[in-house]
């Protein structure tokens, strides 16, 4: 049967064909998909981890027991599976193991744009690279074949473009091949003797892997015009076929670790002219480079950013394609927090309070963009609280008194308990202030172990932050209402001042949470109005200014009441 598929949810297919049976991820654009989209499969179980690390030794062990296992993750949080990654690389399996890394080229949704195929060289484990929906599908079932037959973990990379575009997917049945029994081995023991007799095999594994890459028809030549040889992979593919169609012959890579050297060799003496085109490093372009050839490469193509048709066309020196132009100039539309979110309100006091807020990875990151301008740096997950304790640390009492970190509550899990452990412990009088919104919200609202529910939204065991913060050492943990400004104000005053460590817990639910009940639109009173615009320091999508008097989005609004108690002329009225 043949499907429009998104990438990520040909990967989904691709767990169900080939008897995926154990999914442990943690969410990240643009790699949610995968999961969400796989557990939708009765026959997968599916779980959302506290953060990658834990999520990589979860599918592991469940390799060790003998299910075929995944683990999905963007590009970032590949660095937080790092530290097992390695070692499972030396270690081995028992059953297949996939992991799904997604990079995303343009930073759509990242705070960095890190090149993941480093951590395949690096960890020298091998990884697949597919260019569309039915490859993704494909790529999965390979993958598994691989992990199995040379005892490796084996990553599968997409990039935005390929995970969040569609294309036709053809289906298959679901093959579920039979638990492999466990049996101890001494030897899988990572220490001494065992680790150097490991490292040896993985030298040989890659070489056995390279002599596959040599011949698998997972890398394939594309003869066109002989003239303009391209060696490529994932969406640079689609760019390259759409500009230079048959007017160049392509090598297309599917399998982008190790690399295949007679291949390229091969390909590289049957045309005249040899371009590289990948984005971001130059990791094909430098293999190439040691072979003894000289591509066109990074010299021709940028090494930042998204690539597209008309920028490899305009680095070719051809002329770019135009599209439709409208008369009128569109304004930018910078992201702003929803209507009636509740990380507004916090936001707004540290900015009235004038405090150096050490940020976090999350929606409320928002909170740096104007009017509210809150937010100072961001570095990663979890590093708001000991990254602020570092800050204290050098600043003393000049920092402890006007700086707070800001943390959500699915961050908090997932990186932010280290940090505040330090805190606690080495005991700078540090104030974080944990968002909690009841679900991870930026990346399209998962549940986390402070929610009550799993990823299926069953019931399940729920992380209570207050007897949390206070067992890692916490005597001050207060709890405010975001919609509420004069108990904010209040409390992170009081706790700034506190001669110790504290904690703030902003609770309020998302408003985009589904079933969420809200109040009816505020009603302006134009008459009252007297144009300050003081409503409008909060930056709410929902207010406006028009002849000098406030206006209210009804389509929008929630009545979440901020904005109302910094009207001092009652213009803005709550209605039943």
């Amino acid at each position: 049967m043949k499907e429009l598929m998104l990438g990520n949810k040909g990967i989904a297919r691709g767990l169900y064909e080939g008897g995926c049976s154990i999914i442990s991820s943690y969410p990240g654009t643009p790699s949610t998909e995968i999961t969400e989209e796989a557990a939708k499969y009765d026959e997968i179980y599916c779980e959302w981890a506290p953060n990658e690390k834990v999520a990589l030794e979860v599918a592991h062990g469940a390799t060790l027991g003998g299910r075929r296992a995944a683990c999905a993750m963007k590009h970032v949080g590949l660095n937080v599976a790092a530290d097992p990654l390695f070692t499972i690389s030396y270690q081995g399996l028992n059953a297949g193991l996939v992991i799904f890394v997604a990079d995303d080229p343009g930073m759509h949704s990242s705070q960095n744009e890190q090149d993941s195929r480093h951590y395949a060289v690096a960890a020298k484990v091998p990884m697949l690279e597919p260019s569309d929906s039915d490859e993704a599908r494909r790529y999965v079932k390979e993958a598994y074949r691989i992990s199995e037959k040379y005892n490796t973990p084996v990553f599968v990379k997409m990039c935005t473009r390929v995970a969040h575009s569609q294309s036709i997917v053809e289906t298959e049945e679901r093959v579920l091949p039979d638990q492999v029994p466990y049996v101890k081995d001494p030897t899988k023991v990572m220490m001494t003797k065992n680790s150097r007799d490991a490292h040896v095999r993985v030298e040989q594994r890659t070489k056995d892997l390279i002599e596959y890459a040599e011949t698998s028809d997972i890398n394939r030549i594309e003869w066109g015009d002989t003239s303009v040889g391209i060696i490529t992979s994932s969406t640079s593919y689609q760019y390259a076929k759409e500009v230079f169609g048959d007017k160049a012959s392509v090598l297309k890579l599917g399998m982008i670790y190790p690399l295949p050297s007679k291949l390229i060799l091969d390909f590289a003496s049957k045309v005249d002219k040899l371009i590289v085109l990948e984005e971001l490093d130059p990791i094909i372009e430098n293999h190439v480079k040691v072979l003894g050839l000289q591509p066109i490469g990074k010299e021709t193509f940028p090494i930042c950013g998204e690539f597209s048709q008309n920028l490899v066309r305009e680095c070719m020196g051809e002329e770019a394609k135009k599209g439709v132009k409208l008369e009128d100039e569109i304004p930018g539309r910078p992201p702003v927090m929803c209507a009636g979110c509740p990380h507004r309100g916090i936001f707004y006091t540290l900015k009235k309070n004038k405090c150096m807020v050490y940020g976090d990875i999350g929606c409320y990151t928002l909170g740096a963009i104007a009017p509210l301008n809150s937010m100072d740096l961001n570095v990663c997950m979890g590093a708001s609280c000991s990254g602020l304790h570092g800050f204290n640390l050098a600043m003393g009492k000049a920092g402890e008194k006007h700086s707070v970190g800001i943390i959500g509550d699915s961050t908090f899990m997932h990186s932010g308990m280290t940090g505040i452990c330090d805190i606690s412990y080495n005991m700078t009088n540090s104030t974080v202030i944990i968002l909690d919104n009841s679900i991870t919200g930026m990346t399209g609202h998962q549940q986390n172990p402070t929610t009550g529910k799993n990823l299926r939204g069953e019931p399940a065991g729920k992380v209570n932050l207050e007897a949390l913060c206070r067992a890692l050492g916490f005597n001050r943990v207060r709890v405010v209402d975001p919609y509420n400004l004069q108990e904010c104000d209040t409390v992170l005053k009081e706790e700034l001042e506190a001669e110790e460590p504290s904690i703030i817990i902003s609770r309020r639910p998302c408003v985009m949470i589904k079933g969420t009940v809200h109040r009816s639109p505020l009603k302006p009173d134009v008459d009252k109005c007297v144009g300050c615009k003081a409503c409008m320091q909060i930056g709410c999508p929902a207010i406006s200014v028009r002849d000098k008097k406030v206006v209210i989005d009804e389509t929008l609004c929630i009545d979440c009441g901020v904005c109302s108690q910094m009207c001092k002329f009652g213009a803005l009225n709550h209605v039943e």
